[in-house]
Parts: structure tokens; C-alpha cells; sequence
């Protein structure tokens, strides 16, 4: 096991999702956004290598799925958006003198523990800077600094060629690994349908919630997909 600790923001879950409002009510948002931070806790839960997991939230239902695997919970900087959130969690990382982080966003379902572990393991010896984009090559969806605050990180809807140029400023090569499922998160009414199409969303609780919504027949109405 390394001393990669991982480092989840999550958002307060009422008003989720609400790129998502023409298929979906706030209470169903609100429950896509708890099953799918359920499913990929359930794949952190399950990787080998994590030293330690931090989520970085004020809800209370995200704390209490946090504390069903062990999580560490922290509230410092949890309402300064997703880059102040993992900022602040690797700034306390830092100051315990651990040796790296891995952050990802909770709205992966389909990510498994192997693939959290295959970027692990490509992961080179400090300083390095690992990096698992978004499908479109337009997020970072898992990003592994060693040491933590090795490269200044700035989440967005176009950051992963941004913080590839970061590392490269700070003398460090970045290591590019794909992975299927970190690639898909959901946040427009298209990821759905690519989700859904996604051979790894089988069996997840984020794909038995988006049947029972019907929203592949949304999906299908509106001609999305």
C-alpha cells in the first residue's frame, strides 16, 4: 500500500445536478447524486492501494456514506467549489507529511477499483503528477499528485490541458492514463445516455436508479444520445 491518500469533494446534494432538470426532478437529482457517490465509494472501498480516503462535504448524507468504509470527513473549504474543496484537503495532507493524493470527483459510477489502482500503479516516485481525463479530454476526472501540492490544480469544465501545462511549468512530465469508467461523469443530460451505453454501467445502482426513473425512454423522447 502506498501513502496515496484519495480526496473527494462533494457538493451539498440539494440542488444537484441541475444541468439535469429538464429530465429530472430536484428529488430525483438529489438521489442520482447520492447513488452515484455510492458507487464510487464502493470502488475506493475496494482498491488496494489507497493509503486513506478524505471527503471534503457538509452533507450529511455524504458524510454518512463516507462513514460507512472509514472515511475521513473534513468541512474546511467544502463550500469554496471543487478546486477549493481538493485544495484544501491536500493542503492538510501536506501538513501530516503525506506522500501524495489522488482526487476524484463523485460523480464517476462506473469507475472500478481496478481502474483506481491501475492509476495508481503507473503513478511514478515524487515529484510526479498522474492524470485519468474525462471523456471528452476536457475534465480531470482522477488526478495524483506526489507530493501533494506538486502542482497547482484547477478544476473545471476544460482543466485537463490546462493542468497537463501546469505540471510541465513545474518541470514535471505528466503520465496520461485512460480508464472507461473515471471517464464517465455525469453531469448534462448526454453523459446519461453515454453512461448508460457504457458496458461497465451493468450492474451499478446508478443504472437500476436511472431505469427505475425511466430515463432511457427520457432520454430516447428527446431524441438524446
Amino acid at each position: 500500500m502506498s501513502d496515496i491518500w484519495a480526496v473527494i469533494p462533494v457538493k451539498e446534494f440539494d440542488g444537484a445536478k441541475h444541468r439535469l432538470s429538464g429530465l429530472l426532478s430536484p428529488s430525483e437529482r438529489r438521489l442520482l447524486a447520492e447513488t452515484m457517490l455510492t458507487d464510487m465509494l464502493d470502488a475506493v472501498a475496494g482498491s488496494r492501494l489507497l493509503a486513506g480516503v478524505m471527503i471534503v462535504t457538509l452533507d450529511r448524507q455524504a458524510t454518512a456514506l463516507g462513514g460507512k468504509i472509514g472515511a475521513r470527513i473534513v468541512t474546511e473549504g467544502a463550500r469554496d467549489g471543487h478546486t477549493g474543496s481538493v485544495n484544501a484537503g491536500r493542503r492538510l495532507l501536506a501538513g501530516e507529511g503525506r506522500a501524495g493524493m489522488i482526487t476524484m470527483p463523485g460523480d464517476i459510477p462506473a469507475v472500478r477499483a481496478a481502474e483506481i489502482d491501475a492509476v495508481m500503479s503507473v503513478h511514478l516516485a515524487a515529484p510526479a503528477f498522474t492524470i485519468s481525463p474525462a471523456h471528452d479530454d476536457l475534465g480531470s476526472n482522477a488526478v495524483v499528485c506526489s507530493p501533494p501540492e506538486s502542482v497547482p490544480l484547477r478544476f473545471g469544465e476544460n482543466s485537463y490541458f490546462p493542468h497537463l501545462d501546469a505540471a510541465r511549468r513545474r518541470g514535471i512530465e505528466p503520465t496520461v492514463i485512460r480508464q472507461p469508467g473515471i471517464a464517465m461523469d455525469i453531469d448534462h443530460p448526454l453523459d446519461l445516455a453515454l453512461f448508460l451505453r457504457l458496458p461497465q454501467s451493468a450492474g451499478t445502482r446508478t443504472r437500476t436508479l436511472l431505469e427505475e426513473l425511466a430515463v432511457p425512454a427520457l432520454l430516447a423522447r428527446q431524441r438524446i444520445g
